[in-house]
């Protein structure tokens, strides 16, 4: 079962020695897995453990994980009042200098880097990634249920368009056969006959063309990330219709020809957002 790349998972629950935390995951499409992290300055030594975490059941997708502490235990917060004068000073020097409109906003300012962190000796690090990881993990399990049910959707979606090629296939072959069967009647020499079918046969454009859709409808039954080879797929599609098309001799097959185009172009769309 393909899946998709859009996803969303939230998880959250209290931590000793830091407080209530959340771990937002959200995934959207991209060529690699590229990972964005937002972490509390307390728990930055933990991001290689929690990009392996999502490593483990995500292949592709631009992930943005973000770990918020909503309510901190109060010993341990530590807010930099010096670097946080710097980023409103900074923001209010760009806003002038380009004209910006709007306000400075106080829950992006806490954010950033090293505004708000847990002071060392309320942190135990040994006790923290046992506490967190199942909240990663949870939010990895929620984007993958929501991939999968997209991968769903666009699974149909890519079938429905593979049969209705093959159709288009089948109806291509019967005219195609019926029109060179009647031009080849009207050449006068074998010469003729033979520059011609050179020149407008398309039968192995269409063996090529129905292998390629068997490949594309077998992979997408299959399991695991799939999407670059359905794309290359497609492309092998649309190489044989383009041929097709540039080598028509009746207006029904040029017609068919390019509603096949246009129908893998559709497919070419779709399989970029799938794993």
């Amino acid at each position: 079962m393909v899946l998709g790349m859009t996803g969303y998972g939230i998880r959250e629950a209290r931590i000793k020695g830091v407080g209530k935390v959340r771990v937002e995951l959200r995934s959207v499409n991209h060529k690699f897995l590229d990972i964005v992290f937002h972490l509390p300055g307390g728990i930055l030594f933990l991001e290689e453990k929690i990009k392996k975490e999502i490593e483990s059941k995500l292949q592709r997708g631009r992930l943005t994980c973000a770990i918020n502490i909503i309510q901190p235990a109060g010993a341990s917060v530590f807010i930099n009042k010096d670097l946080l004068k710097n980023y409103i000073n900074t923001l209010k020097d760009l806003k002038s200098e380009f004209r910006l409109q709007g306000e400075v906003d106080f829950n992006a300012l806490i954010h950033l880097p090293g505004v708000l962190s847990l002071e060392e000796e309320g942190i135990s690090r040994i006790g923290i990634w046992p506490q967190l990881r199942p909240l990663v993990a949870g939010a990895v399990d929620d984007v993958v249920t929501m991939r999968r049910k997209e991968g769903q959707a666009l699974a149909g979606f890519l079938q429905k368009y593979t049969r209705s090629i093959t159709l288009q296939l089948g109806a291509i072959r019967t005219r195609f056969k019926k029109v060179i069967e009647t031009r080849v009647r009207s050449l006068a020499s074998d010469v003729e006959r033979s520059v011609f079918l050179k020149e407008v046969d398309i039968s192995e454009e269409m063996e090529r063309l129905l292998f390629h859709i068997h490949a594309f409808q077998q992979k997408l039954r299959g399991r695991g990330a799939a999407g670059k080879e359905l794309d290359f797929i497609a492309q092998e599609m649309q190489r044989e219709a383009n041929t097709m098309a540039a080598k028509s001799c009746d207006a029904s097959l040029s017609w068919r020809a390019v509603q096949i185009k246009s129908q893998i172009e559709k497919i070419r769309e779709q399989v970029q957002n799938i794993e």
